[in-house]
């Protein structure tokens, strides 16, 4: 029996003035943060929140996140974190899918939320600055939970269907802690920071709460500013920062006049969500001090499944090896395993595999075999076991380090009424590794300027969904069943039409 929050409240008893979290020029100890959670973990009971409960958080980097995920958690809830840029439709589709109990949102960033449960009869909390938080009403500790409780739903898509819910249970989240405690060799005098969503699975269980779990504290950046984040290395003397691809790129450009010495407590750059040139790994190392090291996971496996160990020489294309309690397989298309070196679908077994899609048994059973995840990516184990990442069998978009699933774009598409066929790719993107982009053939008669379906787009879908790059043609490439086959799309022409096609 455990409770994700309970290291929340055992730093706070033994070190209460220890600083948790930093954001904007404040910090916030391990007691204030104890005292904000158990505050709402107290109202949440009183409201009628039952262990197993969902509930949906909406909100940015700000403490004010920690101090309520850590409050939800404390009260038993099973806790489900959405993008702070999701539409009422968006919100309205999870909130529906997972029977939400409860919506819970950042006042800045409440509309959608709100308006998703004034529809519905849900009750719905605007979360203000911490200081203005009532916290004369506390719990004296949380709920205690079976290490299989659902603590995080994190909804995640392939590139057919809706949008499913990954369930990760309690043990899960311990079992992350455990392998990062042998991965990462956290120190109380280390500094941790990030200027990563929380509502990601990266930025919530691989940052902050590795950081509350090991009592150090973390820094938050809201939104992410290259020149920002660089200064936030230096200033608060971080010792691990952690991020995607798009943000060393970004900071590398911010920081040209820095050098080793600006930020010499440094000590690891953990990088995730795209693979990274190795030109800029070198370019970091140079510039920064340290090396960037790289992992790699899903949502289904709480954000991570291997890492590059700190004592071994990172390898050019490779992603590191399984983490503490994890195994890594590469299979054939029957299941079967390869040799070292082959190509075949990468598949993942331990304690950090989700139990499942909510309410999807179909969707589970297709991913999940004796404890084995399909991850539906391609790759390669080397003889000292480290994994390259060679390809992706979904037709998943990332961009920036966001997943974009085409199926998703696609339907708000097929709504438009001069639309008659769409397929939605991935164009290579130098600055966000892939962009989005949209082939589409409109019904006959039809125009559509690209920047208006662009405008149309934008009222339904969140801002890093939007495809920026439209084409328009007369029939798209199918195969003997109809089938559209993506694969022969033009990327060329998508990338033609950056400045506007027909």
């Amino acid at each position: 029996m455990s409770n994700v929050a309970d290291a929340v409240f055992a730093h706070a008893f033994s070190e209460p003035d220890r600083v948790a979290v930093r954001a904007a020029g404040r910090e916030t100890t391990f007691g204030a943060l104890r005292d904000a959670a158990a505050s709402l973990a107290a109202r949440a009971a009183q409201a009628g929140v039952r262990p197993g409960d969902r509930v949906l958080l909406v909100a940015p980097s700000v403490p004010e996140f920690v101090a309520a995920y850590y409050g939800l958690h404390a009260a038993g809830a099973t806790v489900i974190t959405m993008n702070v840029m999701a539409t009422t439709r968006e919100v309205a589709y999870v909130v529906e899918d997972a029977d939400v109990r409860l919506v819970v949102a950042w006042h800045e960033t409440a509309a959608a939320a709100e308006r998703t449960a004034a529809e519905r009869g849900l009750p719905s909390w605007t979360l203000g600055p911490l200081d203005g938080w009532d916290v004369s009403e506390r719990v004296t500790a949380p709920v205690d939970l079976p290490d299989d409780a659902t603590a995080l739903i994190i909804y995640t898509s392939g590139t057919t269907g809706r949008p499913k819910g990954a369930e990760l249970a309690v043990s899960a989240l311990a079992a992350i802690v455990d392998a990062a405690e042998h991965a990462l060799e956290f120190d109380e005098d280390d500094r941790t920071g990030t200027a990563l969503p929380l509502f990601h699975v990266f930025g919530q269980v691989m940052v902050m709460h590795l950081a509350i779990s090991f009592g150090t504290s973390v820094s938050l950046l809201h939104p992410f500013d290259p020149r920002a984040l660089v200064d936030m290395i230096r200033d608060d003397e971080l010792t691990i920062v952690s991020g995607v691809p798009t943000m060393w790129i970004a900071m590398l450009h911010a920081a040209a006049d820095a050098t080793p010495d600006d930020f010499s407590r440094l000590r690891l750059a953990s990088s995730g969500g795209a693979s990274l040139p190795i030109e800029v790994i070198r370019a970091f190392e140079e510039r920064f001090g340290t090396r960037i090291r790289e992992g790699y996971g899903l949502s289904e496996t709480c954000g991570w499944a291997t890492f590059t160990p700190l004592d071994a020489e990172p390898k050019t294309g490779a992603v590191g090896r399984a983490v503490h309690g994890v195994e890594i397989e590469v299979r054939d298309m029957d299941g079967a395993p390869l040799p070292t070196g082959e190509v075949g679908e990468v598949w993942i077994r331990g304690p950090i595999v989700m139990k499942g899609y909510w309410n999807r048994p179909d969707a589970t059973a297709d991913v999940l075999r004796d404890g084995w995840l399909r991850t539906g990516d391609l790759g390669t184990l080397d003889e000292d076991g480290d994994l390259r990442i060679v390809d992706r069998l979904k037709d998943l978009i990332i961009r920036g380090g966001y997943n974009v699933y085409p199926s998703e774009v696609e339907e708000v598409l097929y709504e438009h009424p001069d639309i008659v066929e769409a397929a939605v790719v991935g164009v290579a993107d130098p600055t966000y590794g892939e962009e989005v982009g949209a082939v589409v053939v409109l019904r006959q008669g039809a125009e559509l300027a690209p920047d208006t379906l662009r405008e149309w787009a934008k009222e339904r879908l969140s801002a890093y969904k939007v495809p920026r790059l439209f084409h328009v043609v007369d029939a798209l490439p199918k195969g003997p069943s109809g089938k559209i086959l993506k694969r022969a799309i033009d990327r060329d022409s998508l990338l033609g039409a950056r400045a506007g096609s027909r």
